[in-house]
């Protein structure tokens, strides 16, 4: 006797059919405008697209020679590095102090992660007033401890630094919260092994903890990277605007100048494609390259 199918077991078009509305949403604000990107950095378009030119690999080639988007590449690779490294380094360790079963342990934790429920226009503007140059609490205590005054935003370096501050703070909560709960998943007999043989905190840091994190570190690098890349907008545009002297112009306002406000919708297109190719190869590096170092037992 034939045992009975489960329901829809045969029935695939089903399936995609349920998939259908994914499918069509993805399709038209997803694959259609990145592919469409991909054509439009192959031509010099005219004021709101009217006109059309082919140039090829013309507008790579002005990307990739003109001192200026040297400039602009420069300046991402300072920002991606001081933001990546930063958010990590301190979010790890204020998850292992938050880590510590001590009195008001849950207020600290939630304290710790509320800047990233915040949205990054609110992030940005905090730190506009923060650090303006006349009435910012930054200046008021610089000028009561050491008695001097920084124009935070009139400096290229200050200006950067300050875009960092405020992307690394926004982004720390997330940061937090994932490393807590590796934190918490630890093997809890690993640890109590090297405590009674002797080891200290940094030896049982370095040697057991930090390792034992790698899956966690090597998910947060490539998450932390995209973020810096892509989430860096809002702070450039209420802070700085690309500036002083372009000190931080990164390529995502780039893009967004030459396209919105230059109307060079064919290089902005190109940077587009250049910013998803880097991000897309870092992504692939960094699988490769610390696959055979993430530890994944207990």
């Amino acid at each position: 006797m034939q045992k009975a199918q489960p329901p829809f077991t045969n029935h695939t078009g089903i399936a995609f059919l349920l998939l259908t509305p994914s499918l069509l949403i993805l399709s038209v604000f997803l694959y259609y405008p990145t592919i469409q990107t991909f054509f439009l950095s192959l031509y010099q378009v005219g004021f709101l697209g009217l006109k059309k030119k082919f140039t090829g690999m013309g507008n790579y080639l002005t990307i990739f020679s003109e001192a200026h988007y040297a400039h602009v590449f420069s300046n991402t690779l300072i920002f991606v590095t001081a933001t990546v490294f930063l958010s990590m380094a301190v979010g790890m360790s204020l998850a292992l102090l938050a880590n510590q079963k001590v009195k008001g342990w849950r207020v600290y934790r939630i304290l710790l992660i509320w800047p990233y429920a915040l949205p990054p226009a609110v992030a940005g503007v905090i730190f506009l007033f923060l650090f303006s140059s006349q009435a910012g609490i930054v200046n008021y205590f610089l000028e009561m401890i050491i008695g001097i005054q920084a124009n935070w935003l009139a400096q290229p370096s200050l200006a950067m630094t300050v875009v960092v501050l405020a992307a690394v703070w926004k982004n720390l909560g997330y940061n937090v919260v994932f490393y807590l709960a590796a934190l918490q998943n630890l093997p809890g007999d690993v640890l109590e092994a090297a405590l009674i043989d002797g080891a200290g905190p940094w030896e049982r840091f370095w040697k057991i903890t930090f390792p034992l994190l790698s899956p966690m570190t090597f998910f947060l690098l490539v998450i932390n990277t995209i973020y810096a890349f892509f989430d860096v907008f809002p702070f450039v545009d209420l802070l700085t605007k690309g500036g002083p002297a372009d000190g931080t112009m990164v390529i995502i306002y780039s893009l967004y100048r030459d396209g919105f406000e230059f109307f060079k919708t064919g290089l902005a297109a190109a940077q587009s494609v250049v910013l998803f190719a880097v991000v897309v190869g870092l992504t692939i590096i960094k699988f490769k390259t610390y696959g055979r170092t993430v530890h994944y037992g207990s």
